[in-house]
């Protein structure tokens, strides 16, 4: 492992001692008959309670090579956070808010619908979508004009959603720092309790917060 690359795993493995998090430089799979595991094969993963009240896993995303001919290390340009929420999924089963700060991006695939909110500043920052066979009025219900509001003056670049029953939450790094970490793990944790608060207002039954929503357990009998 390149200097670069040791360097960062030394300060995700740092962190996670702190927060009581479990550490793998690899993501593994959870043994058969258990729930899935988060992360399968995410470089540096952390599993556990990642913030108050927030269970999941997180590991590297965006990796790529960095230094001189024979230095090169690979490094992350974003952490990627996930927890099970298959209550969500039950009323969104495939959503994506991506940023399109910093980047050219397509506005509109053909396998996708866009939605668009009542919030300028959320519309100007974020291209949300789902599947075309979706109807797109669920996300609007769900996201209240309190939560818009909250994502759209999230400083860092960002995407979330919901895929394969498990929410997703991208955090584009400016440096990486074990303080940038916790930045991303906190905004991780506050995206997962308001989005649990929009659905609990909106009738929708939650599980309560817990270890299986980082695969470490089964989820209870509802």
């Amino acid at each position: 492992m390149a200097r670069g690359a040791q360097e960062w795993a030394a300060t995700v493995r740092a962190l996670a001692k702190e927060r009581g998090l479990k550490y793998d430089p690899v993501g593994g799979l959870n043994p058969k008959g258990g729930p899935a595991a988060l992360c399968p094969g995410g470089t540096n993963r952390i599993t556990g309670e990642l913030e108050e009240g927030f269970w999941g896993a997180a590991c590297d995303a965006d990796e790529h090579e960095e230094g001189g001919l024979f230095s090169k290390t690979v490094v992350p340009r974003a952490v990627l956070a996930k927890a099970h929420m298959p209550d969500l999924a039950q009323v969104v089963p495939l959503f994506n808010v991506e940023s399109v700060e910093g980047a050219e991006r397509v506005e509109q695939f053909a396998s996708r619908r866009k939605v668009e909110f009542e919030s300028i500043d959320f519309n100007r920052r974020f291209l949300a979508t789902v599947p075309s066979e979706y109807d797109p009025v669920a996300l609007r219900e769900l996201f209240s004009p309190g939560f818009l509001d909250w994502v759209a003056g999230m400083s860092n670049e960002i995407d979330f959603g919901i895929t394969d029953r498990q929410l997703y939450f991208l955090w584009r790094l400016e440096e990486r720092t074990g303080d940038e970490y916790e930045r991303a793990l906190d905004n991780a944790g506050q995206l997962f309790r308001r989005l649990r608060n929009e659905m609990e207002e909106h009738g929708i039954h939650t599980y309560p917060a817990g270890p299986w929503h980082a695969g470490l357990e089964p989820f209870p009998s509802a």
